[in-house]
């Protein structure tokens, strides 16, 4: 892609700016001229704004990191990264104390201390939360608000970060497609994405329409190595209303003692876990998977346990209830899994540092080994303060090299001579990973959406080849790629842990008791799989299509 004669150049260069971008662009302030991109306008896009749940911390008079630590591996099903996790750990307290200085607004109990909430697989109460259930919103809004006071941060609001600039094997920044349709090259030394997850991947996700997997397939193509695509956590409860996205029913609901039952009211998770409604995500999603198999509805039932108190303690819940026709003090809420999270992403190391020189990556497109096969009810939020963080540390303390040229290999894209008609190619991908690469799956199921994805991908490619880049045509393009990536690593996951399952292979084998990493090859993104271990690697261009 050619870039404008208004092309740009900063010391560090930010993708995104939920909770990890925000972070990390506030940590580099003052000592670098920062260059903050974001496709929707500051502060309003992504899923961080949308996060109910609260963020967990170590910080109650009977917790501590080590504790956190121990319930974060045991939920992730032994593919975490010891280091990581106590470094996750260790940073909650920290990460809290930075967001009450910035001016973020916990819920305190009566004495005036934290009001903590406890969430499913939490040994103990260690969720905090803002207004009940808007906890995402309101560190976002202290993020913001800091980072328009902060010096030296330039933001560029409806952006679109269209492809990674690389040359010789270093990233110097990417190319991005402004509001009014004009190309130009952000150039930077260091680019952090932190650009979120893949939701809009799935027919039934609880992610607003702009998480598009954009920094995952930006870094496929760029050969960055990828970790864990085969991860994608269906949460629970999101509310069964026929809605697009599906407004999300948070977890806090369950941890205060709501129950789930079926259309004759009864509680059917005690049998499925000890845990019952507070097992873990996995677990509790399938359970409904399976109730809702065999012809049952399945609801959320809150009135015992919060009843009255409804539109004080959880009021972001009940007002998406009343909208929908829906009394949660007097009826049960009709709930179904949908896609919530990825624990895939860009493989990066404790500092955020992907396997591309001058990439850095944290947040949800970020995979460091934090959250195993099933990620801990609570820890999105905290991953990405504690992570964004690091890597402005770790950006900080290196040399403020200069900005890389632009990649010389990029090509002019004049204007689109034929119709591409994105939307359809969208709603297409959704429907097929939903179908065949859900919360359920199979060897059978996923091979043939690697055929069908294949060959829609290849399709639109031609299509597109004579394309002008924009933000809708670059969606597109980007959830095919992102899709085929998690199918492929789906197909070679040949067991069920954590948040994959698969129901040809429904147990766990201790020999996959590893993580995969992918690395794609070349413009057709040909796959490479190397699970450094004792399994040999393999190339997976035929998984296409092979089982």
């Amino acid at each position: 892609m050619k870039p404008s004669p208004d092309s740009v150049t900063a010391d560090a260069l930010v993708i995104g700016t939920g909770v990890a971008g925000l972070t990390a662009a506030l940590g580099l302030a003052g000592t670098h001229r920062v260059h903050l991109i974001t496709k929707t306008a500051l502060g309003q896009g992504g899923s961080s704004p949308w996060a109910q749940g609260g963020v967990a911390a170590a910080v109650g008079p009977d917790d501590d990191p080590a504790q956190h630590a121990r319930d974060t591996l045991a939920v992730g099903a032994g593919l975490n990264d010891p280091a990581i996790v106590t470094a996750l750990a260790e940073g909650g307290p920290l990460a809290i104390r930075r967001l009450i200085d910035l001016g973020a607004r916990f819920d305190r109990a009566a004495g005036g201390a934290p009001a903590l909430g406890r969430e499913a697989a939490h040994s103990r109460r260690r969720v905090l939360h803002a207004r009940g259930d808007a906890t995402g919103a309101e560190i976002v809004r202290a993020l913001v608000e800091a980072v328009r006071r902060a010096p030296g941060i330039a933001v560029f609001e409806h952006t679109f970060a269209w492809d990674l600039a690389v040359r010789d094997g270093r990233v110097g920044g990417v190319a991005a497609v402004r509001a009014d349709g004009r190309v130009a090259e952000h150039r930077a030394p260091a680019v952090v994405l932190a650009t979120g997850g893949c939701g809009r991947l799935y027919r039934h996700t609880t992610n607003p329409p702009e998480v598009t997997a954009d920094g995952l397939a930006m870094a496929a193509r760029a050969g960055a190595r990828l970790a864990d695509l085969e991860f994608v956590q269906f949460h629970p409860t999101a509310l069964a209303v026929g809605s697009d996205p599906m407004p999300l029913i948070t977890e806090a609901l369950r941890g205060e003692g709501a129950w789930l039952v079926d259309g004759s009211g009864h509680r059917f998770m005690p049998a499925a876990h000890a845990l019952a409604e507070l097992a873990p995500r996995d677990v509790v999603a399938r359970a409904i998977w399976r109730e809702q198999a065999a012809g049952r509805q399945v609801f959320l039932d809150a009135r015992a346990a919060i009843g009255p108190e409804f539109p004080s303690r959880f009021p972001t819940v009940f007002h998406l209830c009343l909208r929908h026709g829906i009394d949660p003090r007097r009826e049960p809420i009709p709930v179904s899994p949908a896609a919530h999270y990825h624990m895939g992403g860009v493989a990066v190391d404790g500092r955020g540092r992907a396997s591309l020189a001058g990439l850095w990556a944290c947040g949800e497109v970020a995979s460091s080994g934090a959250h195993g096969a099933n990620r801990l009810a609570s820890n999105s939020l905290l991953e990405a303060l504690v992570f964004g963080a690091r890597v402005a540390d770790d950006i900080r303390r290196g040399s403020k090299a200069r900005a890389p040229g632009a990649n010389g290999s990029a090509a002019e894209h004049p204007v689109l001579g034929e119709v591409v008609d994105a939307m359809a190619v969208t709603t297409a991908t959704r429907a097929l990973m939903w179908e065949r690469v859900g919360l359920v799956r199979d060897a059978a199921g996923v091979s043939a959406a690697l055929v069908e994805l294949g060959r829609m991908e290849d399709g639109f490619n031609r299509v597109m080849a004579g394309a002008a880049p924009c933000r809708s045509l670059g969606e597109a393009r980007n959830l095919l790629i992102a899709g085929r990536l998690i199918a492929a690593a789906a197909l070679a996951r040949r067991e069920s842990r954590g948040a994959h399952f698969r129901a040809d292979v429904p147990d766990q084998d201790p020999r996959w008791q590893r993580r995969l990493f992918v690395v794609a090859h070349g413009p057709q993104l040909d796959i490479t799989f190397d699970n450094r271990d004792s399994l040999p690697a393999f190339r997976a261009a035929a998984l296409r299509g092979a089982a």
